[in-house]
């Protein structure tokens, strides 16, 4: 029986999200990637785990993932984030994501965002957001009614220091309008397209970003507003990562940006 593209990103989300809530709370070995990052063991069992699936159904595909990167040329190619938040999780703290998304030609067209202690698995296929838990399937609805708005504070800076994210959590209208979260993983994406997060802001060029390919599907199918910081479309210009859940929320943080910009 072939497995259709939607379940196999889901499985292959569920297979890394396994591995990485079995690992939580262990001792586990580092291995240094540069100043002030690294991976942990469940970075790269949870890796392998989510690659094994998809080479048993796809091995014709390509693979961008975080710890092992490229690896295959063809028009298909899926980027996978085994563990979104490593320094949360080796912290003992458990606000993590696996992230993995199908590129086809240039267009996302199946992505999943794992959970693992939630044991909720976000979805995204057609231009159709969902969340699974325990099997069952609920339509994703975007809202502001929160008013929580998650910043990446992790660098890179390229706009800096026109913009910095972090200007926003001093700045009185932000404070006024929103409440600032930092959650530190692309798990906070997904919520903005579950309705549980009113905005999320990142600096940074994210095409074929293995961290956000998955979150920026999941809010395009949700019906949120996505662009680059400048408003501008994504992977265009200054780049970065503005995605609201309504219009009113978008031009109210485009508006504050654009303000450090001027400034800047």
């Amino acid at each position: 029986m072939v497995i259709t593209d939607r379940d196999l990103v889901i499985r292959a989300a569920e297979a890394g999200a396994g591995v990485v809530r079995a690992a939580y709370g262990a001792s586990l070995t580092r291995f240094e990637k540069s100043a002030g990052d690294f991976a942990t063991a469940a970075d790269i069992d949870a890796e392998r785990a989510v690659l094994d699936v998809l080479r048993t159904a796809r091995p014709g595909d390509a693979v961008i993932a975080e710890e092992s990167g490229r690896t295959g040329a063809a028009d298909r190619t899926w980027l996978v984030d085994p563990l979104c938040g490593t320094l949360n999780y080796a912290a003992r703290t458990p606000l993590v994501a696996v992230n993995v998304a199908l590129r086809t030609g240039s267009d996302i067209t199946v992505a999943a965002s794992a959970d693992p202690f939630a044991e909720e698995v976000f979805w995204a296929e057609g231009g159709h957001a969902y969340v699974r838990r325990h099997g069952v399937d609920s339509e994703l609805v975007p809202s502001a009614d929160s008013r929580l708005v998650d910043v990446n504070l992790d660098p890179p800076f390229p706009n800096s220091p026109a913009f910095r994210a972090v200007r926003l959590l001093a700045n009185p209208e932000f404070v006024e309008r929103f409440r600032p979260r930092v959650v530190s993983t692309t798990l906070a994406v997904a919520w903005v397209a579950a309705g549980r997060r009113a905005a999320y802001v990142t600096d940074g060029h994210l095409r074929d970003s293995v961290h956000f390919a998955s979150g920026i599907a999941l809010c395009q199918a949700a019906g949120c507003v996505v662009t680059g910081i400048q408003g501008q479309p994504l992977h265009t210009g200054a780049g970065g990562l503005l995605v609201a859940a309504d219009q009113e929320t978008h031009a109210t943080l485009l508006a504050l940006i654009a303000s450090q910009f001027l400034t800047g």
